[in-house]
């Protein structure tokens, strides 16, 4: 038995785990300007758009575990981007607050997406159809 099924270009996992990791070196190389790593500016990400968010919310947005997530809170606390704050209704519930520097950060971040996309041949590959087709795709697998 030959087992098809199992070689690697057969799977559809392989190439969505490649271009995640070509795509998180490239953003690494704009992040580094900023002293983040690409986990944790997809965590300012969520706060960008919604800042005061307890630690579950972010966790379940970036599809992601708690015990994942809370080291990544620790590390930006540590680099005085975001506090952490008992919730005022549940103290038992740990609410994410952008600082001054985080908010500074969201100015100096606003150009990475375009950086990014900087080169890509629009002939050869439609980004929004693509970025679609992903969404799609978290949809039905979540």
């Amino acid at each position: 038995m030959t087992h098809e099924q199992l070689k690697l270009e057969n799977q559809l996992c392989f190439p969505f785990y490649a271009i995640s990791r070509l795509i998180i070196r490239k953003y690494q190389n704009l992040l580094n300007e900023l002293g983040i790593t690409y986990p944790q500016y997809l965590v300012l990400l969520v706060l960008w758009e919604t800042d005061y968010q307890p630690v579950n919310d972010i966790s379940k947005r970036l599809f992601l575990n708690t015990n994942t997530i809370t080291p990544l809170i620790k590390r930006l606390e540590k680099l005085k981007i975001v506090k952490k704050e008992k919730g005022q209704d549940d103290e038992r519930k740990m609410y994410v607050k952008l600082t001054d520097k985080g908010l500074q950060l969201k100015e100096q971040a606003a150009q990475i997406p375009y950086k990014l996309v900087e080169g890509v041949d629009a002939s050869k590959i439609d980004l929004i159809e693509l970025k679609i087709s992903l969404d799609n795709m978290i949809g039905i697998l979540k």
